[in-house]
């Protein structure tokens, strides 16, 4: 009982995997009884002596070449052709199936240009061998040119519909990053707030701990709830922003350290760009030193895609409160350039002075993006603090 589900799942497996075979094996099987009934239906003609052997060997080959008509269907054309034009010398009248057949298979399996010259020549020669009229060929050809149309109509259509598939998912994916981009900023602002809160709850608890120490209690009470609630928003974040690992790679992120070697990477890759350092460098806050790498990065990259420098430069001016990130270039613009406060950040730039300007601002810096007479000037003011 178990077997024959099985047997049966194989046995249709099978068939559908060979259908295309079976098909091309019926219809050459049908056509050569078709021709054989057609060859025998007259008289026999007289004088013939081996009227049993010739045309059932000649049939029997002709209609055996469309076992292979998906793969030559020219060839197999010519070769049934060749079998009717040896059976009526000799006297016989064949009807011309495996003809017909051959010439509706290239038709639908060929280009257009081939078969309208094949459809040619096969007519007159089965009109001149008063084997068929014209309008069985012609009729085979349009058939076979129908067959062909249908199918790359259903195939364009099958394409279309894997087009707007794929479109779909990009869609989703882009108002996915949207999302989390929104998430990422309540983020921030939790973070921001309840780090305050707590900070100025622990200080004004420290003050009053020893005049007034239930005061004091209550106030870290306070704290307790508020950072208990702040973690709990946290985790509920945390929890939208988990996916699948999709195979990135784990590494730290870079910081100012590795900025002589992004600038060397854009000088390898042809960018007259050099790096210039004035004040005195120190060790920044992580976040800080990413927000200005990333900065860097997208100007050279906005730089190197859109305009062609003599000379890029990048300055980092380390100030006691400040830090100065200039990226400068001298490659002109042959299109209007929209100010550097637009609302939309188009133009030469495009969308990246707006990433630039997130960063700067989620380092509580700002960032100034216009065009100079010679090129282009990106300026970032991060605050670092008083320097030791």
């Amino acid at each position: 009982m178990n077997r024959l589900p099985r047997w049966a799942r194989a046995a249709y497996d099978l068939l559908v995997a060979r259908r295309s075979a079976l098909f091309d094996l019926a219809l050459a099987v049908i056509t050569t009884g078709v021709e054989l009934g057609q060859l025998f239906d007259g008289e026999t003609p007289v004088g013939v002596v081996r009227v049993d052997v010739i045309p059932v060997v000649v049939t029997v080959l002709a209609g055996s070449v469309l076992l292979v008509r998906r793969r030559a269907p020219l060839a197999v054309l010519i070769a049934a052709c060749a079998g009717a034009a040896v059976l009526v010398p000799l006297g016989y009248s064949p009807g011309g199936a495996p003809v017909v057949v051959a010439l509706a298979s290239l038709a639908d399996l060929r280009d257009r240009r081939v078969s309208v010259a094949a459809l040619v020549p096969t007519a007159l020669f089965l009109l001149l061998a008063s084997i068929s009229s014209l309008p069985i060929p012609i009729g085979a050809w349009a058939l076979g040119s129908y067959l062909q149309t249908r199918r790359r109509y259903t195939w364009a259509l099958e394409d279309r519909a894997a087009t707007l598939e794929r479109e779909r998912e990009q869609l989703d994916q882009i108002a996915a990053q949207r999302e989390r981009a929104s998430i990422a900023r309540e983020l921030h602002d939790i973070v921001a707030h309840s780090v305050t809160v707590i900070l100025i709850g622990v200080r004004g608890a420290r003050d009053i701990l020893p005049t007034s120490p239930r005061v004091a209690a209550e106030t870290l009470e306070r704290v307790e709830a508020s950072a208990e609630q702040s973690l709990a928003e946290l985790r509920r974040i945390l929890v939208l922003l988990r996916t699948p690992d999709n195979g990135a790679q784990r590494r730290p992120q870079p910081s100012l350290d590795q900025l002589a070697e992004l600038v060397a990477g854009y000088r390898t890759a042809g960018m007259p760009v050099r790096l210039e350092l004035t004040g005195r460098a120190r060790p920044l806050a992580g976040g800080l030193e990413l927000s200005a790498y990333r900065i860097v990065e997208e100007a050279l990259t906005n730089v190197l895609k859109h305009t062609d420098p003599t000379q890029v430069t990048v300055t980092l001016d380390y100030g006691r409160t400040q830090l100065d990130v200039t990226v400068e270039d001298n490659g002109g613009a042959s299109d209007p350039v929209p100010p550097a406060d637009s609302a939309d950040g188009h133009g030469i730039l495009g969308h990246g002075i707006l990433g630039m300007r997130e960063r700067a601002a989620v380092a509580g810096g700002s960032l100034d993006a216009r065009p100079t007479a010679d090129g282009f000037l990106v300026t970032a003011r991060l605050p670092v603090g008083e320097a030791a």
